[in-house]
């Protein structure tokens, strides 16, 4: 009898959990709104590394990162970590000299470059037959592939999947109509033992148009609920003068770190 009602019951739950499903859709679309037809081409990022219009770039490695990196990690040694937009951040160095592999994706040349001089790395420069008209920079004394290239040409039949992703300035950097593109490739790049943290932004949308975004925990939920488990690993206040010139009266750093779901 009880079995009967349950199964009675079921259009109902579903045509609810339906419903909630479209409020959450509704209220995560309501508060992307004011940046939701932002579009950057990869020539304007290219445009601000040769103008020297980077204030995203970090001399020092991030404290999130820092603070984290033992999650990340989970007492691996070894592990390949794949830098989506990867700039010329200090933090893949870092990563390197511990003896982990870093593979990084950038559109600019000029960044990629200044990565391994900044560093006194050497390097040499191949061509991607996988990505027509990409390049790979590889540095000769340590386990570092930067390539060259639009992020979504980049795929795991390049590389492989990866241990670990550090996302610091990536999601918040794509176009917002993007978002989900991405989501799709960040995961198919996850191996099964993959911990990737990622970085985001919450902020006023209606007080600056961006980049970097803002994405909420919400999207983030979205984006990557359904094949990934997401904990919330730290969140800081980040506020500085250079936000409040933008407009901002707030900025909150959140750093999530998102694991495949053992099947």
């Amino acid at each position: 009898m009880l079995r009967a009602r349950a199964l009675c019951n079921l259009p109902w739950l579903l045509l609810c959990h339906a419903a909630a499903v479209s409020r959450a859709e509704a209220n995560i679309s309501s508060m992307l709104a004011p940046q939701e037809n932002r579009v950057l081409v990869l020539g304007e990022w290219e445009e601000r590394w040769q103008e020297g219009r980077i204030g995203f770039h970090q001399p020092e490695v991030h404290r999130m990162l820092e603070n984290n990196l033992d999650k990340v990690l989970a007492g691996r040694t070894g592990v390949c970590f794949f830098f989506p937009l990867c700039g010329k951040a200090v933090d893949m160095k870092w990563l390197a000299d511990m003896g982990h592999s870093v593979v990084g994706v950038e559109i600019s040349e000029k960044a990629i470059k200044e990565f391994f001089e900044e560093n006194n790395v050497t390097y040499s420069e191949e061509p991607v037959p996988a990505i027509p008209g990409a390049k790979v920079y590889k540095g000769t004394e340590r386990n570092i592939s930067l390539y060259q290239c639009d992020l979504f040409n980049f795929s795991s039949s390049v590389e492989g999947q990866f241990g670990a992703i550090w996302d610091r300035g990536s999601l918040v950097a794509i176009n917002p109509r993007d978002r989900e593109k991405y989501a799709a490739l960040i995961t198919s790049l996850m191996a099964k033992d993959c911990r990737c943290l990622l970085d985001t932004l919450l902020y006023n949308p209606e007080l600056y148009p961006g980049p970097p975004f803002f994405v909420p925990d919400e999207q983030v939920q979205s984006l990557f609920g359904n094949s990934c488990d997401i904990e919330l690993l730290q969140s800081a206040d980040t506020l500085t003068d250079r936000h409040r010139g933008w407009g901002l009266d707030y900025l909150t750093e959140n750093v999530h770190l998102i694991t495949p779901k053992s099947t």
